[in-house]
């Protein structure tokens, strides 16, 4: 790596974390990532095992949270259930990503039929709450991890494409993008080369942001009854199942709502954060 990419490198770090309410966005978020992956070894109790002799226990020295109505360590399910969050997160705002992006530069650039087919299937999607499409979505394909993950997937793609419909119009007639046509650039170059990094900023922050709402919308579906197949541990199931225990084992049902909405807040500071680096009508505030 060389001195120039190590300024700028340095450069964008310096900016984003300028704001110290970015910094702490960053802290959650890092503090959640590394519970998901290190949850066998911050806790000696498994996820799944019952224990029908320490039914909903208060916090005590041996459950810090207190236990649940199987006997089953709270706070060990909420490492786990951190875990779950993240990987349906992550991996279905990935997965609308993917096509989201491709169908809106191909639709852009190309126009024509093509664009009329692909803007009538997202003008139906986006007809449909997001919500009420997941669910929907959830009885034909299931609630398994993976079917979740699919499931959130499609019912963000329009933000996405839509989004990159507007940066490739406004990028594909610029002048150097006609001179790669003049020299004799195939489509496929000029699309991977050229238009999609000019194009890749904003759809960057919008990930980064998205995460966050995926992650509560599964919280959501959970709550419902419509997300996770059980024993499988997921905040939202625990938040639905505590909330007629609070009597009982209070903490049950609001830490992981608390775990919930700190790490959506992460995700959406640190995507407030680099919208205003990469931003350049933004970025001379900095």
């Amino acid at each position: 790596m060389d001195k120039e990419t190590k300024t700028k490198i340095h450069l964008f770090f310096r900016r984003l974390f300028k704001r110290k309410l970015v910094m702490l966005a960053a802290i959650l978020v890092l503090f959640f990532i590394l519970t998901a992956i290190f949850a066998p070894l911050l806790t000696p109790y498994e996820p799944n095992k019952q224990d029908l002799t320490a039914i909903l226990q208060k916090p005590s020295a041996s459950h810090w949270l207190g236990t649940d109505e199987a006997g089953r360590d709270v706070l060990t399910r909420i490492f786990y259930g951190a875990r779950t969050s993240l990987i349906i997160g992550v991996v279905s705002v990935l997965i609308s990503a993917v096509a989201g992006v491709t169908l809106g530069l191909v639709s852009a650039y190309y126009g024509g039929l093509l664009n009329t087919v692909i803007s009538r299937f997202i003008d139906v999607l986006m007809s449909l709450p997001s919500l009420m499409l997941a669910l929907a979505l959830g009885l034909v394909f299931g609630h398994s991890i993976g079917s979740l993950m699919i499931i959130l997937g499609i019912s963000t793609i329009p933000t996405y494409t839509r989004m990159m419909s507007a940066q490739v119009l406004s990028v594909k007639n610029q002048d150097y993008i006609t001179a790669e046509r003049v020299a004799g650039a195939r489509n496929s170059r000029i699309l991977i080369s050229h238009i999609l990094p000019n194009c890749f900023s904003p759809i960057l922050v919008l990930l980064t942001s998205n995460i966050g709402m995926t992650i509560l919308a599964e919280s959501s579906l959970s709550f419902l009854g419509m997300g996770i197949n059980p024993p499988t541990a997921s905040w939202g199931a625990m938040v639905s199942a505590g909330c007629s225990k609070l009597l009982l084992n209070p903490v049950y049902g609001i830490a992981p709502g608390i775990c919930v909405c700190l790490l959506v807040y992460g995700f959406n500071v640190l995507g407030d954060g680099l919208r205003d680096v990469l931003d350049p009508r933004l970025r001379g505030s900095l």
